[in-house]
C-alpha cells in the first residue's frame, strides 16, 4: 500500500487491546467480500498510515478507517466500517441520529477504559493462519503468550 495517498480500505486498530482484536475478528468474519484489510497501529505499516493521517503514533485511543485517500476516526470510522459490511448490518447506521459529539463522547469513554474493561495482551497477537492475507503485514507483530 502506498502511504502517499492510500487507496486501499484499511482499518487500523490497537493490536494489544482485547476489544479491538475482537472487533478485527468480527470484521474478518462479516466482510465476506474482503473489502477491508487490517493493520495494527503497532505494525510498521500501521505507523506509516498513522503518520500519513497526522494522527498520534504513540498514544492511540481510536479506531481508524482509511479509504480512497481519506481517513475516519471514532464513531464515524465505525459507521464507515459498517457501510462496507453486508446489508444486514446496515441497521446500525440508525445510530447516526445521535449527535456526533455525543457519539464520540461515548466512544471516547469506552476507548479510554478499554484495557480496564476488556483486558489487554502483552504484545500484538499474530493473525490466525487463514487470516494473514487480511492484514497489510505481519512481520512486525509478535505472538502473545
Amino acid at each position: 500500500m502506498d502511504t502517499d495517498k492510500p487507496t486501499e480500505t484499511v482499518v487500523l486498530f490497537d493490536g494489544t487491546c482485547r476489544l479491538c482484536n475482537g472487533w478485527a475478528h468480527f470484521i474478518i468474519s462479516q466482510d465476506t467480500a474482503r473489502r477491508i484489510r487490517l493493520a495494527t497501529v503497532q505494525s510498521v505499516q500501521g505507523q506509516k498510515l498513522l503518520a500519513w493521517a497526522g494522527l498520534p503514533q504513540d498514544n492511540f485511543n481510536t479506531i481508524v478507517l482509511i479509504s480512497n485517500g481519506l481517513f475516519y476516526v471514532r464513531s464515524e470510522a465505525m459507521f464507515q466500517i459498517v457501510k462496507r459490511l453486508p446489508w444486514y448490518w446496515h441497521w446500525v447506521m440508525l445510530a447516526r441520529v445521535i449527535p456526533g459529539p455525543l457519539r464520540d463522547w461515548l466512544y471516547d469513554k469506552i476507548a479510554l477504559n478499554r484495557y480496564r474493561l476488556f483486558g489487554r495482551y502483552d504484545s500484538c497477537r499474530l493473525p490466525a493462519a487463514d487470516h494473514t492475507h487480511r492484514f497489510l503485514n505481519t512481520e512486525s507483530h509478535s505472538s502473545a503468550p
